[in-house]
């Protein structure tokens, strides 16, 4: 909310925005951009670096002079500040070239955005009396740093995500040289096999065209020579086959003469076999004949036999019946004879029955020996 300001107020404001706008633009007007293409442009840059590197020395010179007195540990923290002010300011004066295109391209943006805001807060505070415009601007200024520096960030994300892609794309790169280098290596190391095989292949080749020409030249040798061992053969055969069919017409020959001689002793063995059946049947029915007795006289010599084995079984049952009887008496004396022998003894120990022996009686002197005793 803005404050209304008084008429001496408002003019005063008015004369320093209006000093401002013409300092502003008589800034303009001498601007380092106006020393291009002047020949003392290098001059005044080369006067400003030099100023600032005597400051310099000087900041050296006056920290080696306190080295001396490092007792007094003020005068050693003065020389180091200075040092680092001298330090600082060289490197902003080198860095802030007024002759570098950059530099003087934000100093003029910056020029004309405070000039263009001053004009018109100036212009608004003698219509109105008012500084809206000043607020707006400041507002937009402060939105437009802030979405600078959301800018500035996502550059920096986006140069990170760069660098970390750039990372990634060397190592892929690496990665992919050194499987190309591997492959390339293992494509070396197949064409020296591919070669090795091929030289392989070739004497495998003429081995094998060498040895089947051997083997052909052997199988026709062994061929000829078991081709003549068949000839020798099939003349062998043949002589054979000769000689059995001669020996067969001879052997044939030979067996119808046999056949007509067997055929006559066929008709006389046949008669003799007749004769011989006549004979035969007769002497076998004598043998029935006589079989037919000799059974009867066996079945008499049997029957003879069982009466002759029965008397003989009495005979030897009596014989043992008799012995057994001869046994029992025997044994029945010799247990008497011991029974009596036994009994006399006990008679005779004991002195029963007859041999009992007599009372003797007591005399008194014996008596009275003894007591003296």
């Amino acid at each position: 909310m803005s404050v209304p300001l008084s008429g001496v107020e408002l003019l005063r404001l008015c004369t320093v925005l209006q000093d401002c706008a013409d300092q502003l633009s008589v800034l303009g007007n001498i601007m380092p951009d106006t020393y291009r293409g002047r020949p003392e442009a290098n001059m005044v840059v080369s006067a400003d670096i030099g100023q600032v590197l005597e400051q310099q020395k000087r900041a050296e010179q006056n920290l080696k002079a306190a080295r001396q007195f490092e007792r007094e540990a003020g005068g050693l923290s003065d020389a180091t500040h200075e040092l680092h002010r001298s330090q600082k300011e060289l490197n902003r004066t080198l860095e802030e070239n007024p002759l570098s295109p950059d530099y003087l391209a934000k100093v003029q943006r910056d020029r004309q955005f405070v000039a263009h805001v001053i004009t018109d807060l100036l212009a608004e505070l003698q219509e109105r009396g008012t500084f809206h415009s000043l607020l707006l601007a400041v507002e937009e200024e402060k939105r437009r740093k802030a979405n600078l520096l959301d800018i500035i960030i996502r550059e920096e994300e986006g140069r990170r995500r760069t660098k970390a892609l750039q990372r990634q794309l060397l190592d892929i790169r690496k990665e992919k040289s050194l499987e190309l280098q591997r492959r390339e290596e293992m494509t070396a190391h197949l064409k020296d096999q591919l070669q090795e095989m091929k030289a392989k292949t070739g004497l495998e080749r003429k081995y094998v065209k060498s040895s089947a020409e051997l083997l052909v030249y052997q199988g026709q040798k062994t061929n000829t020579h078991a081709e003549k061992q068949l000839e020798d053969e099939i003349r062998l055969l043949q002589e054979r086959l000769e000689e059995e069919r001669r020996v067969h017409m001879e052997m044939e020959t030979f067996l119808k003469e046999h056949q007509t001689s067997l055929g006559e002793k066929l008709e006389v063995w046949m008669e003799r076999y007749e004769r011989d059946m006549e004979d035969k049947q007769q002497e076998l029915n004598s043998l029935r004949n006589n079989k037919a007795n000799n059974l009867s006289q066996l079945q008499e010599l049997a029957k003879k036999y069982r009466d002759s084995e029965q008397v003989v079984i009495e005979d030897r049952l009596e014989k043992e019946a008799r012995r057994r009887q001869l046994e029992m008496e025997h044994m029945e004396r010799d247990a008497a004879t011991k029974i009596q022998s036994w009994w006399r003894g006990t008679l005779v120990r004991r002195g029963l029955g007859p041999f009992k022996k007599g009372k003797k009686p007591k005399s008194k002197e014996g008596k009275k020996g003894k007591k003296k005793k």
